[in-house]
């Protein structure tokens, strides 16, 4: 299945017949791999992968009221950094869970986990930076996200080894020169 059906599907549909839940749940979205979704070697493609953990963030941010909350305030999310590791494939058909958290946040980010499941089992596994870009232009800091979301930021603390990943994978701001230059 493409994605922009899924997504709307999963966004519009599927969100909305679930709970809402707080920003610390961990969500649980459920998908089928589908012969659109496989490669040559006939398991889902990695790059499918990541656009999987799209839909199932979308559904998470539905869910938190979230989604609502940014419209309002004229604020949308993106990826700022990823990674993910492959532990098992998963083939055609298959049915199988991502599950999302938040894990906490620093100045500039809020960090999502995801975890592709299958029988209780981990098959793959993502940490996301999410920054918040504002519609009339600029970055929302996390100050002003946590007050607009009525939530205290030390709630929401960032595991060291996430905090040094983040750093270790910075890339300069968008204003400052950043030349590819390879030795």
């Amino acid at each position: 299945m493409h994605m922009l059906p899924r997504t709307l599907w999963h966004s519009l549909v599927v969100a909305k017949t679930k709970p809402a839940v707080n920003l610390s749940a961990v969500t649980r979205t459920t998908f089928r791999v589908w012969p659109t979704d496989v490669d040559i070697l006939l398991h889902m493609n990695n790059g499918k992968y990541l656009s999987v953990l799209d839909v199932a963030r979308l559904e998470y941010t539905v869910r938190s009221g979230l989604w609502q909350k940014f419209k309002q305030h004229g604020i949308y999310t993106v990826v700022g950094a990823q990674t993910i590791s492959y532990r098992k494939s998963l083939n055609p058909w298959r049915k199988f869970t991502v599950e999302t958290r938040l894990i906490g946040m620093d100045q500039r980010a809020a960090y999502i986990e995801q975890r592709f499941v299958r029988r209780g089992e981990i098959y793959a596994r993502a940490f996301i930076q999410g920054r918040f870009v504002k519609r009339s232009g600029g970055t929302a800091t996390m100050a002003e996200l946590c007050e607009i979301l009525g939530v205290d930021q030390a709630a929401f603390p960032l595991p060291a080894e996430l905090a040094a990943w983040a750093q270790a994978v910075k890339l300069p701001a968008t204003r400052q020169a950043a030349p590819s230059i390879w030795e």
